[in-house]
């Protein structure tokens, strides 16, 4: 999968394109709008992540020249202006990120924008064992593995971060939502289960004092 990530700033543009790069997609970057639309019309993207305060062609007037059928587009912008953001949904935008943000933000909001649009693979491989995303189903060498739904939803959130360090706090957010009144400690356990049924004690690392991170 491919995405071009337009950001005038040098620093934004390669931390994005390394977070990316990190979980497995191939970025091209471009750092003013008519370099992008340049590019665009040579290469084929999967995704935009196109900041809307650019040189030359800001983001707002480079989205109405894109194919918005074909090609999805996420927002960057510093802006909170509320009618920033409408604008930018009306003039078909799907998404849009607020900076700064966290890297798992923006991966979240990107796997969910590609699913959208069926983009992305409903099936991840990790060493013997493949998640099939749409049927919620694990299988290592061939069998399958019965996980619950919080452990299914843990390992498809660290499969989608692979490589990043995630907090008890994000996993807690992400996995069981804002309202989930319980403590860090559940966690714990549940990736201790995941170790277990799957054999990956070795490549689900623990980050001292932050949470979990898995590697290859």
């Amino acid at each position: 999968m491919r995405i071009l990530v337009v950001e005038d700033e040098e620093p934004i543009r390669n931390l994005i394109a390394i977070n990316l790069e990190m979980v497995g997609y191939e970025v091209l970057t471009s750092e003013n709008g008519s370099e992008a639309l340049a590019l665009l019309e040579r290469e084929q993207v999967d995704l935009i992540l196109l900041d809307v305060m650019l040189p030359g062609i800001d983001g707002f007037t480079l989205i109405e020249q894109i194919n918005l059928e074909e090609t999805p587009v996420i927002f960057l912008t510093a802006k909170e202006n509320v009618l920033d953001r409408v604008k930018g949904l009306r003039l078909g935008a799907d998404d849009y990120i607020v900076k700064p943000f966290e890297s798992i933000e923006l991966i979240a909001r990107v796997e969910a924008t590609m699913r959208r649009y069926k983009k992305s693979n409903d099936k991840i491989q990790f060493k013997d064992i493949e998640i099939f995303l749409d049927q919620r189903i694990v299988k290592q060498n061939g069998k399958t593995v019965n996980l619950t739904v919080k452990e299914f939803d843990l390992l498809q959130l660290f499969l989608l971060n692979k490589n990043m360090a995630l907090s008890r706090e994000q996993i807690l957010d992400k996995v069981w939502g804002f309202d989930y009144l319980g403590m860090t400690r559940t966690v714990d356990i549940h990736v201790q289960r995941i170790r277990d049924k799957l054999g990956l004690k070795d490549n689900i690392k623990t980050v001292f004092k932050i949470g979990y991170r898995l590697e290859d």
